[in-house]
């Protein structure tokens, strides 16, 4: 830095000082001379609208005047014309007061004693016509008030009143108009001083502008570069001066913070090539329970007491001793505990002529051991779950063969034996006997209806026409209304939102099988004699509820279905809503009856033509 730098600097700012005093005084001379003009001017103003506002009520008062006077002689009686003399009487009081305190003020009314050359003179011709109408006035009153003969005594006042009023309103607006222009005079030479004051301030700030603040702001700007390079300068001697002393002993605080931290926080070792320890940090001794007297100990041996782990750690240092490795390596301590380790080897030249390995580790035996168990569950889970599938597989190949079973036996037994009968009537017929060939026509006709029944009930079982022709409302509808006539018992169907849609083939054919086992649940098991079958649906799901009012059961004890544990037709239920994506819901209380909800998705329907 320049041995004159205080100085200048000094300099500098003193310079600034006296600019910018003088900048701000100029301004906030020009500021409050500003002011006082336009204060000064505006006081003159202030009671200009109230003479130009009394000005006016003159010509009011006096038509007011001339009116009422007027008034008085079609008054018939005194005493009207004495009411109205009163009213005369206040209104001349505020005409003379005003007209004398327009030329010469008053400061109750806010007027100024001062008036120009040109409504003086308009004054002076307007007086005379005042003063006439004024004595004529007061001639009239005191008439009124002593009770004279009113047309007599009166007339030629009221008619002196009547001539000069016209004068006077005149003369009187011709004054209005002056005080106005005179007011508008003020008003322009204000807009003007305005002006002339604004450019003038505005002149003064240019001028501020261009020789002060300018070029102050260049001296600061240059000043500050000044500082800053002096600064950097400054830095930059001190920094080269402590850099040799503190890179020194930086670097020896840090190699000892690194080795402190490394051995108390680290997993770490140096080893030699041949896998030899050549340094074991305290965590990973006290880990492993190492010895530091220990002398020519293998790092594997160290890690652990297992043969087989020993010979997986030795082969990696001895593949990798070159290009380094990562990976998970499993030791076991003196306690025979299992250690699982990430560990890092990473070869390293200490010296030009030496080299050695550096390993690196992180204990993540829960880590690991938790993974392990996750596997083991997953294997386990896998095989339950394989398990189960085969139970429903056998279940539902059983459950089949029984169904095709009864199938067999109800056309067997039922279709077979009756068509039997059919073929042995038929041979019987002797066609010579009328009579009983009659009666056994009639009796095959009947043996023909039952067989047709008979067809109907076995097709209607497997898959009825509703549900193919049609679509699923019809068929649960067929559904309910033949059993219910074969079982005897109430089974009603509630299409509460008029559903009438078709669903994908697969998906109407399993709600079908789904409501028919909840419904034959209902009939078989629960004891109910009352069934209801509510249909709704929205924009996306179709709701099924079959609620009955047997005796119910307990869902604890069938709530593991899916492990075969519960009633098979629940399995079947639950996989066939699953099949088409849908869920099932079943609410039941012993004693209070049960509710099977089923919601099924509506993304792919067509409309019911």
């Amino acid at each position: 830095m320049p041995k004159n730098g205080n100085s200048l600097d000094q300099r500098t700012f003193d310079k600034l000082r006296r600019l910018y005093i003088i900048g701000f005084s100029t301004i906030a001379l020009s500021v409050i001379f500003s002011q006082v003009l336009i204060r000064t001017h505006l006081n003159r103003q202030e009671s200009d609208s109230t003479v130009i506002n009394i000005a006016g009520r003159q010509r009011m008062l006096s038509q007011k005047l001339t009116k009422d006077i007027v008034f008085l002689s079609s008054l018939p009686n005194h005493k009207q014309r004495l009411s109205l003399k009163e009213e005369i009487k206040q209104t001349l009081n505020v005409w003379e007061i005003s007209h004398y305190a327009l030329q010469k003020g008053n400061d109750s009314l806010g007027l100024p004693a001062t008036n120009t050359l040109k409504i003086q003179e308009k004054y002076e011709l307007l007086n005379p016509i005042f003063d006439s109408i004024n004595k004529a006035s007061i001639t009239i009153l005191k008439k009124i008030e002593e009770g004279v003969d009113f047309s007599l005594e009166v007339s030629p006042n009221i008619e002196k009143v009547k001539v000069n009023e016209g004068t006077f309103l005149t003369l009187m607006d011709d004054i209005v108009n002056q005080y106005d222009a005179e007011a508008n005079e003020k008003v322009a030479w204000l807009r003007k001083l305005e002006l002339w004051l604004t450019g003038l301030t505005l002149l003064i700030l240019l001028g501020e502008f261009v020789f002060i603040f300018w070029p102050a702001a260049k001296s600061v700007r240059y000043t500050l570069s000044e500082l800053l390079f002096a600064e950097r300068r400054a830095k930059k001697m001190a920094f080269d001066a402590d850099v040799l002393s503190d890179a020194k002993e930086k670097s020896v605080k840090e190699l000892r913070a690194l080795s402190r931290a490394m051995d108390e926080t680290l997993l770490f070792s140096r080893i030699s090539p041949t896998g030899i320890v050549v340094h074991m940090g305290n965590k990973f001794s006290r880990l492993f329970k190492f010895g530091k007297f220990n002398s020519n100990a293998h790092f594997s041996k160290v890690l652990s007491i297992q043969e087989n782990e020993q010979e997986i750690i030795d082969d990696l240092i001895s593949k990798h001793k070159k290009i380094g490795w990562q990976g998970d390596v499993k030791g076991t301590t003196k306690d025979n505990q299992s250690i699982w380790l990430e560990m890092s080897i990473m070869p390293f030249n200490p010296t030009q002529d030496k080299s050695e390995l550096l390993i690196i580790a992180s204990d993540i035996t829960s880590r690991k051991e938790g993974q392990i168990e996750i596997e083991r569950l997953t294997q386990k889970s896998f095989e339950e779950e394989m398990s189960q599938q085969k139970i429903i597989s056998s279940k539902i190949i059983e459950n089949q063969e029984k169904e095709q079973n009864r199938i067999a036996k109800d056309v067997h037994d039922g279709i077979g034996q009756m068509l039997t009968g059919l073929k042995y009537n038929l041979e019987s017929i002797d066609i010579n006997d009328i009579d009983k060939t009659a009666d056994k026509i009639e009796h095959l006709k009947a043996l023909t209806t039952d067989i047709i029944k008979g067809v109907r009930t076995a097709t209607f079982n497997l898959t009825p026409p509703e549900l193919t022709d049609y679509g699923i409302v019809p068929a649960i509808t067929k559904l309910t209304q033949e059993l219910s006539r074969l079982t005897g018992k109430n089974i009603l169907l509630y299409n509460k939102t008029s559903f009438s849609n078709r669903l994908d083939s697969l998906a109407e054919i399993n709600v079908y099988r789904i409501t028919q086992e909840a419904i034959n649940n209902a009939i078989k098991y629960a004891g109910s004699s009352n069934i209801v079958v509510l249909l709704s649906h929205s924009k996306d799901i179709l709701s099924i509820v079959i609620d009955d009012d047997g005796i119910g059961f307990d869902p604890d004890k069938v709530k593991h279905v899916k492990t075969g544990n519960g009633g098979m037709g629940l399995t079947f239920m639950h996989e066939r809503i699953k099949y088409i994506n849908g869920r099932l819901f079943l609410n039941s209380e012993i004693g209070n009856g049960t509710r099977v909800t089923l919601n099924i998705p509506l993304g792919e329907v067509s409309s019911n033509t």
